[in-house]
């Protein structure tokens, strides 16, 4: 699994100390055999490549070999998708998070249905029996106007075909995975943003590396290791 947690804005400014501040992405990685509790992190403020090779080094520490099946998940960012591909090629599957679908859904339900609810219980299902192109056509029936400057519908429709390929959670859930990305999303709150997203704290970018490292570490159960490690540097 791999979670890219975006922030609110791009930058900003401190005009009390006359400094340019900006926001950095920490993206967070994790793997486990399955019906595992005890994943393997890591983290970096890298480029999605950077990223991959992590995700690829988690897997392998957590056991995979070249006769293991991969099942990941993300958030929907598409870089996530292609570094999956490039890593682990036809030795993966990938799904994009079943919450992250449901919520262009939601938007998408009030210009579908008068009974926004039932409808969304509809297509979830739908989902989760091998039904995507019935979500597809449902969404098609009820297009927007070109026109009109929100177009949650054609939003929603736009998103999942283009990405049909990772929608197959009636094959997830028959084979016990899991559609979801909480797991990540969870580990990214404790493991990450607990020690670093701080009212009122910034950061220099070597130093929140530095602390994304110790964080990681001590999450793996690492951290007698990695200081002697350190030592012996």
């Amino acid at each position: 699994m791999t979670y890219e947690k975006k922030p609110d804005g791009v930058e900003k400014h401190d005009t009390r100390k006359h400094k340019k501040l900006s926001w950095r992405e920490a993206r967070l990685s994790l793997a486990h055999p399955v019906g595992s509790v005890t994943p393997i992190f890591a983290t970096t403020l890298g480029k999605p490549d950077v990223v991959g090779r992590q995700l690829y080094r988690c897997a392998k520490k957590s056991g995979m070999d070249d006769k293991t099946t991969v099942h990941c998940l993300g958030d929907g960012a598409s870089w996530i998708a292609n570094q999956v591909d490039e890593e682990f090629g036809s030795q993966a599957t990938y799904l994009v998070d079943f919450y992250h679908v449901c919520e262009y859904l939601s938007r998408a339900a009030p210009g579908c249905s008068s009974n926004k609810h039932t409808w969304l219980d509809q297509q979830k299902e739908r989902l989760k029996t091998a039904k995507p192109a019935d979500v597809l056509e449902e969404l098609r029936r009820h297009f927007e106007p070109e026109e009109n400057t929100e177009t949650p519908v054609r939003d929603c429709h736009r998103y999942l075909s283009n990405r049909t390929n990772q929608l197959d959670y009636a094959g997830a859930i028959k084979k016990g995975l899991p559609i979801g990305s909480g797991e990540i999303e969870s580990a990214h709150r404790y493991v990450i943003q607990k020690r670093l997203k701080l009212a009122g704290a910034w950061w220099k970018e070597t130093n929140a590396a530095d602390m994304l490292e110790l964080r990681v570490n001590r999450a793996n159960r690492n951290w007698d290791g990695y200081w002697v490690s350190r030592k012996a540097a």
